[in-house]
């Protein structure tokens, strides 16, 4: 069972964005998160009229380090760490300084 699961409340910990929270929109096998509107990137698009692709300068997510993201906590409103308590298909997950469900 992973501590950061797509969907999560995040706040990054290091880097240029750093304060920045966001939601989880999906966790890659490689060890990086993409999180909404965190290290955002410009990408320069070239146009495709037969794919109906508009030519231009997007600006979409890269993908950021999970060392680099903590949970956020929102009954104290800072990064926290989580905790796995419980056995078989009890299992959740709490946040170690209030024991607090994650899920919840």
């Amino acid at each position: 069972m992973n501590k950061i699961k797509k969907g999560d409340q995040v706040i990054v910990t290091t880097g240029r964005d750093k304060g920045k929270t966001g939601t989880v929109l999906q966790i890659m096998t490689d060890g990086r998160a993409l999180v909404n509107d965190v290290n955002l990137v410009k990408k320069h698009t070239k146009a495709n009229p037969m794919a109906g692709v508009a030519g231009g300068i997007l600006t979409k997510e890269a993908p950021i380090q999970m060392s680099n993201i903590a949970l956020l906590n929102p009954n104290t409103s800072k990064a926290d760490k989580a905790r796995i308590e419980g056995e078989g298909k009890d299992k959740h997950r709490v946040f170690k300084s209030d024991g607090s469900k994650v899920d919840a």
